[in-house]
């Protein structure tokens, strides 16, 4: 349901079949060149992040606390792009460009949820790397698999509980006869655009919360990595400075991508407003990020390298077998 606005300044609730996803525009030219970069981007994403999720589970080399929470980093990101991606694509090719009410809901509750959840992973990852690197002897016991199996499992919890207050906040909200929004999937600043009622509250969470996710983990990093630095300053061997900067190297990486982005379109007053910078954006958090970090991690990784070379050598060898 939907509330419409007389030209008396009266509201009056009608039944509007659900909301129309704008996208970027354009003709079918320009449609279909999106059409095929997101699905290159989507495609590319998949497959990253499945090897990831299935080098590290078939590896026993790497089965530690590092690689658990870099599997789980891969299966967000999987999930986080699928989302968005499938029903994107389809509205590409589509004319009317529809979204149910509850199929808009259910894309910002999981968006929320996942987007949320990889903001304190990727915090929970530079705890693990500080305590591996500043207290090594400490490590076994303080990062044990109950221990990380909870730090993962609380990941999702922050991220289900912003995702409940920021969907249930939204669609509380009456929603005017105008049911265009503004970019290509369901999420809040947008739909903040086509409510009728005050949106001060809602604005309001949606700057803290996001906000104060984003200096907490941001800050639970930097301290984090500040301590790593100056350990690895302090070290003799050249060897494993360079590995320890290679590793963490990596993990800032995917750090600075994911936070900057966001920190653009949610931590800032005035973000709500600025749609036509916030698609682009979106386009980078939402599909090109979950699609680097495989990339990032394996390409600079070599133990990752060598699990991949080893994969592939044990299915070469099967396969001679076979034949």
């Amino acid at each position: 349901m939907a509330t419409a606005v007389h030209r008396n300044g009266s509201l009056s609730t009608v039944s509007l079949q659900g909301f129309m996803l704008v996208g970027f525009g354009g003709g079918a030219e320009t449609q279909a060149l999106l059409f095929t970069v997101f699905l290159v981007l989507y495609v590319v994403t998949i497959l990253g992040n499945l090897t990831m999720i299935m080098v590290i589970t078939l590896d026993a080399r790497l089965h530690s606390p590092m690689y658990f929470f870099l599997k789980n980093l891969s299966f967000v990101d999987l999930c986080y792009s699928s989302a968005i991606a499938p029903n994107a694509l389809a509205n590409f090719l589509s004319a009317s460009k529809v979204i149910s009410f509850e199929a808009c809901a259910t894309q910002l509750f999981f968006f929320s949820l996942l987007a949320t959840t990889e903001a304190f992973l990727l915090a929970v990852m530079a705890y693990d790397r500080f305590m591996a690197i500043c207290s090594p002897l400490r490590y076994p016991v303080t990062m044990c698999p109950t221990v990380c199996a909870r730090l993962v499992l609380s990941t999702y919890c922050g991220g289900c509980l912003n995702s409940i207050v920021q969907t249930s906040l939204t669609f509380r909200l009456p929603f005017c006869s105008s049911n265009r929004i503004d970019h290509f999937y369901c999420d809040v600043p947008p739909l903040l655009q086509l409510a009728c009622a005050s949106t001060a509250l809602n604005e309001l969470f949606l700057f803290g919360l996001c906000g104060f996710i984003i200096v907490s983990t941001t800050l639970a990093v930097l301290v984090s990595y500040g301590y790593i630095t100056v350990t690895i300053l302090r070290m003799h061997s050249g060897s494993g400075r360079h590995k320890v900067f290679s590793t963490c190297g990596s993990h800032m990486m995917a750090v600075s991508l994911f936070y900057g982005t966001v920190f653009v379109m949610y931590a800032q007053p005035g973000a709500v407003a600025s749609m036509a910078q916030g698609k682009v954006i979106s386009v980078f958090y939402t599909l090109v990020i979950p699609m680097l970090n495989p990339l990032i991690y394996s390409l600079r990784n070599k133990d990752v390298k060598d699990a991949l070379q080893r994969l592939r050598q044990r299915h070469s060898l099967v396969t001679r077998g076979g034949k």
